[in-house]
Formats: structure tokens, sequence, C-alpha cells
């Protein structure tokens, strides 16, 4: 589920208090030489500082985004700055984000640039209410207390969340990720900005559009791992994206119905996929072959709990059952392995 990949993050700061027009939300500055009218250059730069309503922990929020430590669309630097790229509505951009002492800087580069640094509050939970989560379990409310920086983040973007989400349909995380990197290598377009850097550097790169991904042949899908039935549920995905897309904006019953109108896409997938775009705080993922028993030995002391169980008891949390969930992840309270791992698959072979 969103956030098991949890970096060790650095302890929240206290926001402080901004004069009113220092706030200005973090108005997008641009270099004079960047006003004129016209197409962005790929290699400019616009950059934005905003400050967020609380305490807000970069690298825990943003972790639901990372798929594996070689994720080609998201480098964590060692001073603990993020980088991000990913195809918005407006065509690829990156996106480098950094903590100066509770303002976040952010910079960004390529068409998308703007729509970027637009959705930078939305995208790092500005539109989250953590302030009204209550917990009901000690655990919870000893991870809460020391988490102070966990907001949900909220992309706006389905599709970049729902294809990976697919790809992690009953094998192991490290199938996933393979079969993610390769794809996004290979068919994905090296990140805009400054070359050295962004793909020299990081080897960012933006995943493919959507007609990109239809055309992918059936044997790179072999090649990555990748078997019949999830790629043709991505396929059907791509072909219908932009309606798909639509649902960043809905609300969550009306968001989950669409997503499940495509076969092969259900209750596990569409909230793996909701909770990062929508930044839904009740998408709970059923159907995870650990989280059940995870849930169940950190409120219940039951490690073979499943769906129904783990339901009951994150019903005291309806409305927050995301967050809750996230919040036992991040407590460490996990049962001990009492069976060998997942025996990974590799089909590419065959």
């Amino acid at each position: 589920m969103a956030g098991r990949f949890a970096p060790r993050s650095a302890p929240s700061r206290s926001v402080p208090r901004q004069a009113a027009a220092d706030e200005a939300s973090g108005a997008l500055h641009r270099p004079e030489s960047q006003q004129a009218p016209g197409a962005q250059q790929a290699s400019e730069a616009l950059t934005r500082e905003w400050t967020p309503p609380g305490p807000l922990d970069l690298r825990l929020v943003l972790a639901p985004l990372r798929r594996g430590p070689a994720d080609p669309t998201f480098r964590i630097d060692r001073d603990g700055s993020v980088w991000r790229a990913t195809r918005t509505p407006a065509g690829p951009g990156a996106l480098h984000l950094t903590d100066r002492g509770g303002r976040i800087g952010a910079t960004a580069w390529g068409p998308g640039a703007s729509w970027l640094l637009d959705q930078l509050p939305t995208l790092l939970g500005a539109q989250d209410e953590p302030e009204a989560f209550r917990p009901r379990h000690r655990l919870v409310a000893a991870v809460q207390h020391r988490r102070p920086g966990l907001r949900l983040l909220r992309t706006g973007l389905v599709l970049e969340s729902l294809i990976p989400s697919i790809l992690e349909q009953k094998v192991t995380t490290d199938e996933a990720y393979r079969a993610w990197r390769l794809l996004v290598r290979t068919y994905g377009t090296p990140a805009p900005g400054p070359a050295a850097t962004l793909f020299t550097t990081h080897g960012l790169h933006v995943m493919p559009d959507p007609r990109t991904w239809s055309l992918i042949p059936s044997w790179e899908w072999h090649r990555a791992g990748v078997d019949a039935k999830r790629s043709a549920t991505i396929l059907r995905a791509v072909r219908v994206a932009r309606r798909l897309e639509e649902a960043a904006t809905m609300p969550l019953p009306e968001a989950t119905a669409r997503l499940e109108l495509i076969p092969g896409i259900g209750p596990w997938t569409s909230a793996e996929t909701l909770q990062r775009a929508n930044g839904a705080a009740d998408a709970v993922t059923v159907g995870d072959l650990h989280l059940p028993g995870i849930i169940g030995h950190a409120l219940a002391g039951n490690r073979n709990a499943d769906d129904e169980e783990m339901l009951t008891l994150l019903a005291p949390y309806e409305g927050q059952r995301h967050r809750a969930t996230r919040l036992i992840l991040l407590s460490g309270h996990t049962p001990s392995r009492r069976a060998p791992r997942m025996t990974r698959g590799d089909i590419a072979r065959l």
C-alpha cells in the first residue's frame, strides 16, 4: 500500500510564522528573461517557495511515489532533497524540492513546469486535514506524535499511479519495480532540465504517454516480466486515459467506480491509485497479502487477520482509514516472518 517503502525521515520542523506578504502562498517566481511570452524551453527553470500550514516531512509525504530504490521517475539526494519526473496535462516536467527550514523550495523544468509549481501545495498535502484525525489506539497515537510531518499527498495524476499499481498485482515488489524500471527507461523520455544533473547523474525519466504505452509490443512486456493479464489491463486503461484522469477530481466512491469499470482493475488497484492521485484519506487497500496481518497484529495481536477483521479494526477511523494504516505501517510494529518470502518469478526467461 502507499507509503510502505518509507524513507528514514529527518525530524519535522515547526513552521515559523511569516508575514502575510511573505506568505503569498508561494507565488511563482520567474526571472525576467523567462517572462516573455512563448514556449518555455526545456532547459529553463521556474522556481517557487511555499510555506506549509503546519509541520511537513518532505520525504515522508512523497515516499508513496517512489517505486523502489532505483525508480527512474523519483530520486532522493543525500541532502534530503527530492527529484521527481512526471507527465502533466501540459507535458513532461521535472521537479526538485528542498526543505528550507520550514519553507519548501521548488524548481521545475519542461513544458509541465508551471503546472507542477501551481500544483505544489496540493501535491504536498495542503488539502489534507491531519488535524481531523483522532487516534483510537495507543500505538497509533504514539506514531502520530512522533511523525507530525505526515500529510497525505495528492498528485492529481491518475495514470502515473495506476500503471505501476497494475504492475504490482500478484507479484513480488522486486518484480514489479524491475518491470516499471525497464519500461520507463526504454519507452519513456529523459526528464527535461539540466542534462548533467537530471539525466547523467540521476537518470530521471518521464513515463511514456498513453499512445506509447499502447504501442509497446508483446515481447517487450514479456522481457520486462509482465504477464499478458497485467499488460492487457494496462492497454485497456491507456485507451481511455482521459476518462480515467477525470477520476482525480471525483469523490472517492465515484473515482473508485470509474477506475473499476476497466476489467483487471479491482479494489486493491483502485485504492493504491487513489491514495496517491486523490489524496484519499479513506481509501483502504483490501486484497493485500500482508496488510491484514500487519493491522491485526498491531491493533489486536492477531497476525492471521483477514480483510474482514482488518476493516472491523479500522472502523473507528472511518473517513481516515488510509491515514491510520500509514501510521500503523510507520510504527514498525509488524509480525515476525514465519514463512519463506514469495517466490520471485521470471517469465522473461521463458
